[in-house]
Protein backbone atom coordinates (compact mmCIF):
# COMPACT_ATOMS: atom_id res chain seq x y z
CA UNK A 1 0.00 0.00 0.00
CA UNK A 2 1.69 2.97 -0.86
CA UNK A 3 2.18 5.61 2.09
CA UNK A 4 0.85 9.03 1.51
CA UNK A 5 2.05 12.69 2.48
CA UNK A 6 -0.73 15.10 4.11
CA UNK A 7 -1.19 17.40 0.88
CA UNK A 8 -1.62 14.16 -1.15
CA UNK A 9 -4.28 13.08 1.04
CA UNK A 10 -5.76 16.10 1.10
CA UNK A 11 -5.94 16.04 -2.93
CA UNK A 12 -7.46 12.50 -2.46
CA UNK A 13 -10.00 13.60 -0.42
CA UNK A 14 -10.45 16.45 -3.01
CA UNK A 15 -11.14 13.85 -5.98
CA UNK A 16 -13.46 11.93 -3.88
CA UNK A 17 -15.41 14.86 -3.44
CA UNK A 18 -15.06 15.99 -7.19
CA UNK A 19 -16.74 12.23 -7.90
CA UNK A 20 -19.76 12.81 -5.85
CA UNK A 21 -18.74 11.50 -2.75
CA UNK A 22 -19.80 13.98 -0.10
CA UNK A 23 -17.53 14.95 3.21
CA UNK A 24 -20.60 13.48 5.17
CA UNK A 25 -20.98 10.40 3.35
CA UNK A 26 -16.47 10.13 3.41
CA UNK A 27 -16.72 10.42 7.19
CA UNK A 28 -19.94 7.51 7.63
CA UNK A 29 -17.66 5.30 5.80
CA UNK A 30 -14.81 6.04 7.73
CA UNK A 31 -16.29 5.79 10.75
CA UNK A 32 -18.04 2.45 10.47
CA UNK A 33 -15.13 0.99 8.59
CA UNK A 34 -12.88 2.15 11.81
CA UNK A 35 -15.67 0.64 14.35
CA UNK A 36 -15.74 -2.58 12.11
CA UNK A 37 -12.35 -2.89 12.25
CA UNK A 38 -12.02 -2.00 16.06
CA UNK A 39 -14.59 -4.87 17.10
CA UNK A 40 -13.46 -7.31 15.21
CA UNK A 41 -9.68 -7.08 16.56
CA UNK A 42 -11.26 -6.68 20.18
CA UNK A 43 -13.77 -9.31 20.41
CA UNK A 44 -13.51 -10.09 24.14
CA UNK A 45 -13.66 -5.57 25.32
CA UNK A 46 -16.36 -4.41 26.45
CA UNK A 47 -16.28 -0.71 27.00
CA UNK A 48 -14.40 1.69 24.61
CA UNK A 49 -14.23 5.50 25.55
CA UNK A 50 -13.74 7.99 23.04
CA UNK A 51 -11.43 11.42 23.88
CA UNK A 52 -12.89 14.15 21.23
CA UNK A 53 -11.25 17.07 19.44
CA UNK A 54 -13.66 19.52 18.01
CA UNK A 55 -12.49 18.30 14.07
CA UNK A 56 -13.67 15.87 12.02
CA UNK A 57 -11.17 12.84 13.42
CA UNK A 58 -13.23 13.38 16.40
CA UNK A 59 -16.62 12.26 14.39
CA UNK A 60 -14.75 9.44 13.07
CA UNK A 61 -14.30 8.43 16.38
CA UNK A 62 -17.70 9.02 17.28
CA UNK A 63 -19.65 6.86 14.53
CA UNK A 64 -17.11 4.28 15.37
CA UNK A 65 -18.08 4.25 19.10
CA UNK A 66 -21.42 4.19 17.95
CA UNK A 67 -20.62 0.53 15.92
CA UNK A 68 -19.24 -0.84 18.66
CA UNK A 69 -22.09 -0.34 21.14
CA UNK A 70 -24.87 -1.21 18.28
CA UNK A 71 -22.90 -4.23 16.58
CA UNK A 72 -20.50 -5.22 19.16
CA UNK A 73 -22.69 -4.85 22.78
CA UNK A 74 -19.75 -2.20 24.21
CA UNK A 75 -20.45 -0.09 26.50
CA UNK A 76 -19.37 3.15 25.04
CA UNK A 77 -18.91 6.93 26.88
CA UNK A 78 -17.10 10.13 25.72
CA UNK A 79 -14.68 12.51 26.97
CA UNK A 80 -14.32 15.91 25.40
CA UNK A 81 -12.05 18.84 25.30
CA UNK A 82 -14.96 21.36 24.29
CA UNK A 83 -18.64 21.28 24.38
CA UNK A 84 -20.55 19.93 22.12
CA UNK A 85 -21.40 23.59 20.27
CA UNK A 86 -17.80 24.23 19.83
CA UNK A 87 -17.27 21.27 17.18
CA UNK A 88 -17.30 21.17 13.92
CA UNK A 89 -20.72 20.35 12.47
CA UNK A 90 -20.14 16.99 10.59
CA UNK A 91 -19.08 16.28 14.42
CA UNK A 92 -21.65 17.72 16.22
CA UNK A 93 -23.87 16.13 14.02
CA UNK A 94 -22.61 12.85 14.81
CA UNK A 95 -22.77 13.48 18.49
CA UNK A 96 -26.26 14.49 18.29
CA UNK A 97 -26.91 10.82 16.28
CA UNK A 98 -24.68 8.45 18.73
CA UNK A 99 -27.45 9.69 21.66
CA UNK A 100 -25.61 10.02 24.67
CA UNK A 101 -27.00 11.98 27.45
CA UNK A 102 -24.05 13.46 28.62
CA UNK A 103 -19.75 13.87 28.41
CA UNK A 104 -18.15 11.26 30.94
CA UNK A 105 -16.10 13.00 33.98
CA UNK A 106 -12.91 12.49 35.26
CA UNK A 107 -12.54 9.28 37.20
CA UNK A 108 -15.17 8.01 34.83
CA UNK A 109 -13.48 4.40 34.78
CA UNK A 110 -14.40 3.46 38.23
CA UNK A 111 -17.88 3.11 37.12
CA UNK A 112 -17.18 1.26 34.46
CA UNK A 113 -17.78 -2.67 33.72
CA UNK A 114 -14.30 -2.95 32.87
CA UNK A 115 -11.48 -1.09 31.72
CA UNK A 116 -11.96 0.72 28.50
CA UNK A 117 -10.48 0.78 25.33
CA UNK A 118 -9.58 4.11 24.07
CA UNK A 119 -10.13 6.06 21.03
CA UNK A 120 -7.63 8.64 20.51
CA UNK A 121 -10.13 11.32 18.41
CA UNK A 122 -8.40 14.73 19.42
CA UNK A 123 -6.77 16.09 16.39
CA UNK A 124 -6.49 15.07 12.74
CA UNK A 125 -3.69 15.10 10.11
CA UNK A 126 -4.05 18.33 9.72
CA UNK A 127 -2.79 20.02 13.39
CA UNK A 128 0.95 20.69 13.79
CA UNK A 129 3.49 20.85 16.87
CA UNK A 130 2.36 19.91 20.52
CA UNK A 131 -0.66 19.46 21.93
CA UNK A 132 -2.30 22.50 23.53
CA UNK A 133 -4.54 22.40 26.69
CA UNK A 134 -7.40 21.12 27.00
CA UNK A 135 -6.19 18.56 24.64
CA UNK A 136 -3.04 18.12 26.38
CA UNK A 137 -4.74 17.43 29.88
CA UNK A 138 -6.63 14.60 28.15
CA UNK A 139 -3.55 12.76 26.50
CA UNK A 140 -1.91 12.58 29.85
CA UNK A 141 -5.23 10.75 31.20
CA UNK A 142 -4.89 8.43 28.41
CA UNK A 143 -1.32 8.25 29.50
CA UNK A 144 -2.29 7.87 32.77
CA UNK A 145 -5.03 4.97 32.31
CA UNK A 146 -2.64 3.05 30.01
CA UNK A 147 -0.02 2.78 32.26
CA UNK A 148 -1.65 2.30 35.74
CA UNK A 149 -4.89 0.58 34.90
CA UNK A 150 -3.61 -1.10 31.57
CA UNK A 151 -5.85 0.10 29.28
CA UNK A 152 -5.42 0.22 25.25
CA UNK A 153 -5.02 2.94 23.49
CA UNK A 154 -6.29 3.14 19.63
CA UNK A 155 -5.69 6.24 17.66
CA UNK A 156 -7.72 7.10 15.12
CA UNK A 157 -5.78 7.82 11.76
CA UNK A 158 -2.83 9.29 14.01
CA UNK A 159 -2.00 9.66 17.61
CA UNK A 160 -2.82 12.82 18.14
CA UNK A 161 0.74 14.83 18.67
CA UNK A 162 2.76 12.76 16.21
CA UNK A 163 3.31 14.45 13.12
CA UNK A 164 2.04 12.12 10.28
CA UNK A 165 4.58 13.72 7.63
CA UNK A 166 7.61 13.28 9.63
CA UNK A 167 6.78 10.66 12.31
CA UNK A 168 8.14 13.16 15.31
CA UNK A 169 6.62 12.48 18.22
CA UNK A 170 6.10 16.19 19.96
CA UNK A 171 6.09 16.06 24.01
CA UNK A 172 3.24 15.24 25.67
CA UNK A 173 1.50 13.23 22.47
CA UNK A 174 -0.70 10.33 22.78
CA UNK A 175 0.87 7.08 23.03
CA UNK A 176 -1.09 4.69 20.97
CA UNK A 177 -1.05 0.81 21.13
CA UNK A 178 -2.46 0.72 17.64
CA UNK A 179 -2.90 3.24 15.18
CA UNK A 180 -6.24 2.74 12.47
CA UNK A 181 -4.47 4.97 9.58
CA UNK A 182 -7.69 6.17 7.67
CA UNK A 183 -8.13 5.29 3.99
CA UNK A 184 -3.98 5.22 3.57
CA UNK A 185 -0.93 4.61 5.02
CA UNK A 186 0.76 8.01 6.51
CA UNK A 187 4.33 7.98 5.24
CA UNK A 188 5.97 9.49 8.49
CA UNK A 189 3.96 7.35 10.89
CA UNK A 190 5.94 4.10 8.63
CA UNK A 191 9.16 5.70 10.65
CA UNK A 192 10.91 3.35 12.49
CA UNK A 193 11.48 6.97 14.68
CA UNK A 194 7.34 6.91 15.44
CA UNK A 195 7.24 3.40 16.17
CA UNK A 196 6.88 4.41 20.11
CA UNK A 197 4.51 6.71 19.51
CA UNK A 198 1.93 4.56 16.84
CA UNK A 199 1.98 1.01 18.09
CA UNK A 200 1.24 -1.54 16.30
CA UNK A 201 0.12 -0.16 12.51
CA UNK A 202 -3.44 -0.93 10.43
CA UNK A 203 -5.01 0.66 7.49
CA UNK A 204 -9.12 1.17 7.28
CA UNK A 205 -10.16 0.67 3.53
CA UNK A 206 -12.59 3.57 2.55
CA UNK A 207 -13.87 3.66 -1.32
CA UNK A 208 -11.80 6.19 -3.22
CA UNK A 209 -9.10 7.34 -0.62
CA UNK A 210 -6.77 4.99 -1.44
CA UNK A 211 -2.99 6.26 -1.79
CA UNK A 212 -0.97 6.55 -4.85
CA UNK A 213 1.68 8.33 -2.86
CA UNK A 214 6.12 7.62 -3.70
CA UNK A 215 9.05 6.91 -1.73
CA UNK A 216 7.34 4.47 0.76
CA UNK A 217 4.88 1.80 0.90
CA UNK A 218 3.28 -0.89 3.44
CA UNK A 219 2.87 -4.24 3.35
CA UNK A 220 -0.47 -4.69 3.53
CA UNK A 221 -2.49 -7.85 2.27
CA UNK A 222 -5.12 -5.60 1.25
CA UNK A 223 -3.17 -4.53 -1.38
CA UNK A 224 -0.04 -6.85 -1.96
CA UNK A 225 -0.55 -9.92 -4.68
CA UNK A 226 1.50 -11.97 -3.66
CA UNK A 227 1.13 -14.71 -1.53
CA UNK A 228 -2.81 -15.23 -2.83
CA UNK A 229 -2.58 -17.94 -4.99
CA UNK A 230 -3.71 -21.49 -3.17
CA UNK A 231 -2.41 -24.77 -3.99
CA UNK A 232 -3.41 -26.51 -6.95
CA UNK A 233 -5.15 -30.16 -5.60
CA UNK A 234 -2.68 -32.53 -6.92
CA UNK A 235 -0.12 -30.38 -5.55
CA UNK A 236 3.17 -32.41 -4.03
CA UNK A 237 6.09 -31.42 -1.91
CA UNK A 238 8.72 -31.65 -4.86
CA UNK A 239 5.88 -28.69 -5.96
CA UNK A 240 6.50 -27.27 -2.92
CA UNK A 241 10.39 -26.45 -3.18
CA UNK A 242 13.29 -27.69 -1.48
CA UNK A 243 14.99 -25.50 1.07
CA UNK A 244 18.27 -26.32 2.09
CA UNK A 245 19.71 -24.69 5.65
CA UNK A 246 23.15 -24.49 6.87
CA UNK A 247 23.08 -23.21 10.02
CA UNK A 248 23.94 -24.23 13.63
CA UNK A 249 26.68 -25.54 15.95
CA UNK A 250 27.16 -27.65 19.27
CA UNK A 251 26.68 -24.06 21.28
CA UNK A 252 23.95 -22.76 18.79
CA UNK A 253 21.96 -25.57 18.00
CA UNK A 254 18.51 -24.29 18.36
CA UNK A 255 19.33 -21.66 15.66
CA UNK A 256 19.09 -24.31 12.92
CA UNK A 257 16.11 -25.66 14.95
CA UNK A 258 14.34 -22.66 14.65
CA UNK A 259 15.13 -21.91 10.73
CA UNK A 260 14.23 -25.47 10.10
CA UNK A 261 10.78 -25.11 12.05
CA UNK A 262 10.18 -21.86 10.27
CA UNK A 263 11.10 -23.26 6.65
CA UNK A 264 8.47 -25.98 7.56
CA UNK A 265 5.77 -24.12 8.97
CA UNK A 266 6.09 -21.83 6.20
CA UNK A 267 5.33 -24.76 3.55
CA UNK A 268 8.62 -25.74 2.35
CA UNK A 269 8.24 -29.16 1.06
CA UNK A 270 11.43 -30.48 1.39
CA UNK A 271 13.78 -29.15 4.40
CA UNK A 272 17.47 -30.31 5.23
CA UNK A 273 19.94 -29.06 7.51
CA UNK A 274 23.23 -29.08 6.83
CA UNK A 275 25.91 -29.45 9.77
CA UNK A 276 28.91 -29.80 10.59
CA UNK A 277 29.93 -33.31 12.32
CA UNK A 278 30.73 -32.44 16.01
CA UNK A 279 26.91 -30.16 16.14
CA UNK A 280 25.06 -33.07 14.43
CA UNK A 281 23.98 -34.64 17.53
CA UNK A 282 23.21 -31.52 19.76
CA UNK A 283 20.67 -30.85 16.53
CA UNK A 284 19.19 -34.04 15.45
CA UNK A 285 16.80 -34.78 18.71
CA UNK A 286 15.59 -31.11 18.28
CA UNK A 287 14.66 -30.76 14.64
CA UNK A 288 11.49 -31.18 13.49
CA UNK A 289 10.09 -34.71 12.71
CA UNK A 290 9.41 -33.15 8.69
CA UNK A 291 13.09 -32.34 8.20
CA UNK A 292 16.45 -34.22 7.23
CA UNK A 293 19.56 -33.89 8.74
CA UNK A 294 23.41 -34.00 6.93
CA UNK A 295 26.52 -33.84 7.87
CA UNK A 296 28.82 -31.34 6.46
CA UNK A 297 32.11 -29.77 7.23
CA UNK A 298 32.32 -28.14 3.77
CA UNK A 299 29.62 -26.22 2.78
CA UNK A 300 30.35 -26.15 -0.92
CA UNK A 301 28.86 -29.48 -1.42
CA UNK A 302 25.85 -28.25 -1.03
CA UNK A 303 27.08 -26.78 -4.30
CA UNK A 304 25.72 -29.72 -6.28
CA UNK A 305 22.68 -30.92 -3.50
CA UNK A 306 19.61 -30.50 -5.59
CA UNK A 307 17.74 -27.19 -4.34
CA UNK A 308 15.59 -24.44 -4.83
CA UNK A 309 16.90 -22.47 -2.13
CA UNK A 310 19.43 -21.63 0.31
CA UNK A 311 19.20 -20.13 3.90
CA UNK A 312 23.34 -19.76 5.57
CA UNK A 313 24.46 -18.02 9.02
CA UNK A 314 22.28 -18.92 12.04
CA UNK A 315 23.85 -19.92 14.94
CA UNK A 316 26.93 -21.32 12.97
CA UNK A 317 29.50 -19.85 15.26
CA UNK A 318 33.50 -20.07 15.43
CA UNK A 319 34.39 -21.59 12.03
CA UNK A 320 37.14 -23.54 11.20
CA UNK A 321 38.91 -22.80 7.92
CA UNK A 322 37.80 -25.78 6.00
CA UNK A 323 34.44 -24.56 6.72
CA UNK A 324 34.99 -20.94 6.16
CA UNK A 325 36.07 -21.00 2.60
CA UNK A 326 33.45 -23.54 1.59
CA UNK A 327 30.79 -20.98 2.85
CA UNK A 328 32.33 -18.22 1.03
CA UNK A 329 32.32 -20.25 -2.35
CA UNK A 330 28.07 -21.14 -1.59
CA UNK A 331 27.86 -18.14 -0.82
CA UNK A 332 29.65 -16.80 -4.16
CA UNK A 333 28.76 -19.63 -6.20
CA UNK A 334 25.10 -19.83 -5.22
CA UNK A 335 22.50 -20.36 -8.33
CA UNK A 336 19.42 -20.55 -6.45
CA UNK A 337 18.12 -17.83 -4.14
CA UNK A 338 20.03 -17.67 -0.91
CA UNK A 339 19.20 -15.87 2.79
CA UNK A 340 22.48 -14.62 4.61
CA UNK A 341 21.62 -14.57 7.71
CA UNK A 342 23.38 -14.08 11.51
CA UNK A 343 26.83 -16.00 11.05
CA UNK A 344 26.80 -15.38 7.47
CA UNK A 345 26.50 -11.85 7.09
CA UNK A 346 29.70 -11.72 9.93
CA UNK A 347 31.92 -13.44 7.37
CA UNK A 348 30.57 -11.05 4.28
CA UNK A 349 31.49 -8.37 6.57
CA UNK A 350 35.05 -9.55 7.84
CA UNK A 351 35.78 -10.65 4.39
CA UNK A 352 34.69 -7.85 2.44
CA UNK A 353 32.70 -10.23 0.49
CA UNK A 354 30.49 -8.90 -2.87
CA UNK A 355 26.28 -9.68 -2.99
CA UNK A 356 24.88 -10.63 -5.53
CA UNK A 357 20.96 -10.28 -6.97
CA UNK A 358 20.73 -14.24 -5.98
CA UNK A 359 20.81 -12.69 -2.17
CA UNK A 360 18.27 -11.79 0.64
CA UNK A 361 20.41 -10.50 3.54
CA UNK A 362 18.50 -10.16 7.14
CA UNK A 363 20.71 -8.27 9.64
CA UNK A 364 19.23 -6.56 12.56
CA UNK A 365 20.64 -3.20 13.83
CA UNK A 366 23.88 -4.24 14.98
CA UNK A 367 24.92 -6.71 11.92
CA UNK A 368 23.98 -4.32 9.51
CA UNK A 369 26.53 -1.52 11.00
CA UNK A 370 29.13 -4.19 10.56
CA UNK A 371 27.78 -4.75 7.15
CA UNK A 372 28.47 -1.25 5.76
CA UNK A 373 29.86 1.11 8.64
CA UNK A 374 29.69 4.22 6.28
CA UNK A 375 26.05 4.40 7.25
CA UNK A 376 26.65 3.88 11.04
CA UNK A 377 24.23 6.58 12.47
CA UNK A 378 22.21 7.25 8.83
CA UNK A 379 18.47 7.34 9.55
CA UNK A 380 17.29 3.40 8.88
CA UNK A 381 14.96 4.48 6.09
CA UNK A 382 17.96 6.28 4.24
CA UNK A 383 20.25 3.53 5.09
CA UNK A 384 18.35 0.90 3.26
CA UNK A 385 18.51 3.06 0.24
CA UNK A 386 21.71 3.57 -0.11
CA UNK A 387 22.32 0.19 0.67
CA UNK A 388 20.41 -1.19 -1.86
CA UNK A 389 21.96 1.32 -4.56
CA UNK A 390 25.21 -0.05 -4.71
CA UNK A 391 23.59 -3.63 -4.75
CA UNK A 392 21.15 -6.27 -6.49
CA UNK A 393 20.79 -8.06 -3.26
CA UNK A 394 17.59 -7.76 -1.29
CA UNK A 395 17.80 -6.44 2.14
CA UNK A 396 15.82 -6.62 5.13
CA UNK A 397 16.64 -4.83 7.44
CA UNK A 398 15.04 -5.91 11.24
CA UNK A 399 13.65 -3.93 13.67
CA UNK A 400 10.28 -2.42 15.30
CA UNK A 401 9.51 -1.52 11.84
CA UNK A 402 12.03 -4.08 9.26
CA UNK A 403 12.17 -2.03 5.97
CA UNK A 404 12.72 -4.38 3.23
CA UNK A 405 14.95 -2.81 0.01
CA UNK A 406 15.79 -3.11 -3.31
CA UNK A 407 17.21 -1.37 -6.07
CA UNK A 408 15.38 0.55 -8.27
CA UNK A 409 12.15 -0.45 -6.12
CA UNK A 410 10.11 1.71 -3.43
CA UNK A 411 10.54 1.16 -0.29
CA UNK A 412 8.82 -1.16 1.82
CA UNK A 413 7.88 -1.32 5.43
CA UNK A 414 6.57 -3.93 7.53
CA UNK A 415 3.94 -3.29 10.21
CA UNK A 416 3.19 -6.45 11.87
CA UNK A 417 4.88 -7.48 15.15
CA UNK A 418 5.04 -6.95 18.83
CA UNK A 419 7.45 -6.03 21.46
CA UNK A 420 6.60 -9.21 22.75
CA UNK A 421 8.33 -10.91 20.42
CA UNK A 422 11.40 -9.54 21.85
CA UNK A 423 13.57 -12.63 22.18
CA UNK A 424 16.00 -15.05 21.09
CA UNK A 425 15.74 -17.47 18.03
CA UNK A 426 13.33 -14.96 15.85
CA UNK A 427 15.50 -14.48 13.31
CA UNK A 428 16.15 -17.61 12.94
CA UNK A 429 12.69 -18.54 12.45
CA UNK A 430 12.50 -15.61 9.76
CA UNK A 431 15.36 -16.63 7.72
CA UNK A 432 13.88 -20.26 7.34
CA UNK A 433 10.61 -18.84 6.77
CA UNK A 434 11.82 -16.84 3.53
CA UNK A 435 14.11 -19.87 2.46
CA UNK A 436 10.66 -21.49 2.02
CA UNK A 437 8.99 -18.84 -0.01
CA UNK A 438 11.89 -18.55 -1.96
CA UNK A 439 12.22 -22.15 -2.25
CA UNK A 440 8.88 -22.07 -3.47
CA UNK A 441 9.51 -19.65 -6.16
CA UNK A 442 8.25 -16.64 -4.89
CA UNK A 443 10.38 -13.18 -6.18
CA UNK A 444 13.29 -12.15 -3.57
CA UNK A 445 11.63 -8.90 -2.66
CA UNK A 446 8.07 -10.29 -2.04
CA UNK A 447 9.51 -13.35 0.13
CA UNK A 448 11.43 -10.98 1.97
CA UNK A 449 7.94 -8.95 2.46
CA UNK A 450 5.80 -11.95 3.21
CA UNK A 451 8.09 -13.24 5.54
CA UNK A 452 8.29 -10.50 7.65
CA UNK A 453 4.24 -9.50 7.56
CA UNK A 454 3.86 -13.65 8.95
CA UNK A 455 6.27 -13.90 11.70
CA UNK A 456 4.74 -10.29 12.96
CA UNK A 457 1.37 -11.33 12.58
CA UNK A 458 1.72 -14.77 14.30
CA UNK A 459 3.24 -13.11 17.35
CA UNK A 460 0.40 -10.69 17.82
CA UNK A 461 -1.99 -13.87 17.37
CA UNK A 462 -0.19 -15.60 19.70
CA UNK A 463 0.35 -12.78 22.15
CA UNK A 464 -3.74 -12.14 21.71
CA UNK A 465 -3.96 -15.70 22.81
CA UNK A 466 -1.12 -16.67 25.07
CA UNK A 467 0.20 -13.37 26.42
CA UNK A 468 3.74 -12.15 26.88
CA UNK A 469 6.32 -12.63 25.61
CA UNK A 470 5.97 -14.43 23.00
CA UNK A 471 8.70 -16.78 22.04
CA UNK A 472 9.75 -17.96 18.37
CA UNK A 473 8.04 -21.55 18.83
CA UNK A 474 5.10 -20.03 19.84
CA UNK A 475 5.36 -17.54 16.48
CA UNK A 476 5.80 -20.54 14.47
CA UNK A 477 2.85 -22.29 15.79
CA UNK A 478 0.84 -19.66 14.62
CA UNK A 479 2.32 -19.44 10.93
CA UNK A 480 -0.60 -21.18 9.37
CA UNK A 481 -3.35 -18.87 11.12
CA UNK A 482 -1.12 -15.60 9.93
CA UNK A 483 -1.00 -16.87 6.22
CA UNK A 484 -4.77 -17.49 6.18
CA UNK A 485 -4.99 -13.56 7.55
CA UNK A 486 -2.95 -12.96 4.54
CA UNK A 487 -4.85 -14.56 2.04
CA UNK A 488 -8.13 -12.88 3.66
CA UNK A 489 -6.93 -9.75 4.16
CA UNK A 490 -8.09 -9.75 7.90
CA UNK A 491 -5.45 -7.54 9.56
Amino acid sequence: MKAVSVEEMRGLERVAMESGISERELMRKAGRALGMAIGRQYPDQIAAVAYLGKGHNAGDALIALGVLRDEFGFEVGVRAGYPVAEMADLTREQWMELGLDCMLEEGFEKDFPAVPLMLDGLLGIGAKGALREPLAGLAREMRRLRDEAGAVVLAVDLPSGVDPDSGEIHEGAVVADRTYMIGSAKAGLLKAGAANGVGSLAVVAVEGLAGAGSGMEMVAPQCCGYGKTRRDYDFHKGKAGRVGIVAGSREFSGAAVMSALGAVRAGGGLVTVYARTESCDAIRGRLPLEVMLKACDNPAVVLDERLDAVVVGPGLGKMDDLFETGLMRLISETEVPMVIDADGLNLVSRKGMELSGRHVVTPHPGEFARLVPELDGVEREEAAVKFVSKTEAVLLLKGARTVIAKARVELRINATGTPAMSNGGQGDLLSGVIGALLGGGMDRLDAASLGAWLCGCAAELSESEKGEPTTATDVAGYLGLALRAWRRGER
